[in-house]
């Protein structure tokens, strides 16, 4: 008897991915979302993001997600097949995923919490430079530092967004996370820093009114933030699945010598 015999698919609206959903229609007894032990997600990394996300919102987080990519990078997903499709469900090899818990307090003083499985990455709104003070555990390591942004990503992230501003790519298995600028200009010479991921870092917007700031954790955004606290929630690890030849943490660990 197979371990996950309640089983719900979802696909990206792309016409591949709902050409592929028509495929799997018939391969088994779908269930609704939220009666599901197992979640097939048909799409890119994208749409991934987005399954994740609404299993966090709708308090399932403890169900494992088999992605196959029918998108453009696929880095969270496996190779698209549907032959032996319940074979490899059951020799997957499952991965924990811990995301990160940004609590963003607006100039209107109203605090909004998100989510973030890949990043949360802080934004200046205008030509002019964002002035922000970093903390670590409540301890100031730079007053002032001037930039287009700054983001931190997670192990699972850090071949996203973080790996294109050039910060470190981190093993998914190093308890670690990447505190990474993005084209920082004073000082000019820092280029972020490798933290142990039950650090809590604050980043205070300076001069918020004349150089006002985003804060956006993977896709949604909160506008004109005057601080934003990030730390990883333990309490709702997430679970992807791979197939053993497509494993995350190989993946991660292979990005490193990509010319």
């Amino acid at each position: 008897m197979s371990q996950y015999p309640r089983r719900a698919l979802v696909a990206s609206p792309t016409p591949p991915a709902q050409a592929a959903r028509a495929e799997l229609a018939d391969a088994w007894d779908w269930c609704p979302l939220e009666e599901a032990d197992l979640v097939v997600a048909l799409g890119g990394d994208g749409f991934m993001l987005q399954t994740l996300h609404l299993l966090l919102e709708r308090r399932r987080a403890v169900v494992p997600v088999y992605g196959m990519n029918l998108g453009t990078v696929g880095f969270l997903m496996n190779e698209w097949r549907r032959h032996d499709l319940d074979g490899r469900i059951e020799r997957a090899r499952a991965f924990k995923v811990t995301p990160l818990t940004a609590t963003a307090t607006a100039g209107d003083g109203r605090l909004h919490t998100l989510p973030a499985i890949n990043e949360v990455s802080l934004l200046r709104e205008t030509r002019q430079t964002a002035k922000l003070e970093v903390r670590i555990n409540d301890r100031i390591v730079l007053d002032e530092l001037s930039c287009d942004g700054i983001l931190v990503a997670t192990p699972a992230g850090s071949t996203a967004y973080n790996l294109s501003a050039h910060g470190p790519i981190l093993p998914l298995g190093s308890r670690m996370l990447a505190l990474t600028p993005i084209s920082a200009f004073r000082p000019r010479r820092w280029r972020g820093a490798i933290l142990p991921d039950k650090t809590r870092v604050s980043l205070r917007v300076l001069d918020g009114g004349k150089r006002p700031v985003s804060a956006v954790a993977d896709h949604r955004e909160i506008r004109d933030v005057v601080q934003v606290d990030i730390e990883m929630d333990r309490a709702r690890e997430l679970t992807l699945l791979f197939d053993p030849e497509h494993a995350l943490d190989d993946r991660i660990t292979m990005e490193q010598f990509v010319a």
